[in-house]
């Protein structure tokens, strides 16, 4: 029976070193591996590059890294819920690619895949596309963008088993799927970790062929980004 279980985080993340590149899913601080980076502040790694939707808030996810100067480079589609990322940004601290959300999300897709680049119509005709091969396909101009290459992916799934067979649970399946695979190791942390074979094959979302190491996280903080509630009416 194949086993990808290992026994903590620090085992996880054997391997990672300074001036790596990482993919983190995770959409605002819903279904964050937040094992794994806590594990990547500890180790203190430096220079490296960040692929994640957002970069977290000044005190939590990847904001914790950027308060340590260990993010040398952030490639994201949203940073606005981060103060510390902003300042390091508009000082040159910290070298930034913003790409379109959708186009993120496949260049993860395409290295899953094994696709080395795919072409979008997203970002034509703007900054997004300088230096970049541009085609026109049916009359429509497309932008030429390359799959992501990373060393290591991490995720966070709701189950798995020790055959890397994951499950997300609601928002967490957002780009923790198309990271899975996309990286030369793919780390998944999950809340509840099962003997192989045990997962009704009919629930998983990704077969454990995409993931390299599995193991059962610890201490999920689940923050809520924003809170909105509504003013009592007392009369």
């Amino acid at each position: 029976m194949i086993n990808k279980k290992v026994s903590n985080v620090a085992n996880a993340l054997e391997g990672v070193k300074n001036g790596m590149t990482f993919m983190l899913g995770g959409f605002g601080l819903c279904g964050i591996p937040e094992n794994a980076i806590a594990e990547l502040v500890r180790l203190g790694i430096k220079d490296i590059t960040c692929i994640s939707n957002n970069a977290g808030v000044d005190d939590f996810g990847l904001g914790l890294l950027l308060q340590g100067r260990q993010i040398k480079k952030m490639i994201s589609s949203y940073v606005g819920e981060n103060d510390e990322f902003e300042r390091q940004m508009l000082s040159g601290e910290l070298e930034v690619e913003l790409t379109p959300q959708g186009t993120l999300a496949e260049k993860c897709r395409a290295a899953q895949g094994g696709f080395p680049a795919f072409y979008t119509p997203a970002g034509y005709g703007t900054e997004v596309a300088h230096g970049k091969e541009t085609r026109e396909f049916n009359g429509k101009m497309y932008v030429l963008e390359h799959a992501y290459k990373a060393d290591f992916s991490f995720v966070k799934a709701w189950k798995g088993d020790e055959a890397g067979n994951l499950i997300f649970k609601g928002t967490a399946r957002n780009f923790n799927p198309c990271m899975c695979g996309a990286a030369t190791i793919t780390v998944a942390e999950v809340e509840e970790l099962h003997p192989a074979g045990s997962l009704d094959p009919n629930e998983i979302h990704i077969p454990g062929i995409f993931v390299q190491r599995i193991f059962k996280g610890e201490h999920y903080e689940k923050r809520i980004e924003q809170r909105t509630v509504r003013t009592k009416n007392h009369a």
